[in-house]
């Protein structure tokens, strides 16, 4: 972030050391396989190129939202904790405006 922030590390901050363990373990699935089962990682629909890690630790539900920079780099820029069926708007325009920050920030390097 252009303020020196990490949402992502914040976010991983406020998990419990079990929480944070499944979401590293599924970080290295999305890293490592090639194709990724849409149980940990899916496009949403309707969005700017917006992109849902998935992890279910026992009852809680955490969602990483980024997008993919290039083939290969996915740069995630949003976590919750998911409280509701669907992805809330609220989250995916944080996803979509830090996106666009990246790219703009990206396009002047």
């Amino acid at each position: 972030m252009e303020d020196g922030k990490s949402p992502i590390a914040e976010f991983l901050d406020s998990l419990s050391s079990k929480q944070a363990q499944k979401v590293a373990w599924v970080l290295q699935l999305v890293e490592e396989l090639d194709a990724v089962p849409s149980t940990y990682l899916k496009k949403l629909v309707n969005t700017d190129n917006i992109w849902e890690v998935r992890v279910q630790v026992g009852s809680n539900i955490f969602r990483l939202l980024g997008f993919f920079d290039g083939d290969s780099l996915v740069v995630l820029n949003h976590g919750f904790q998911k409280k509701t069926q669907k992805t809330p708007p609220r989250d995916i325009k944080i996803a979509e405006s830090r996106r666009h920050d990246y790219l703009a920030r990206k396009k002047h390097e």
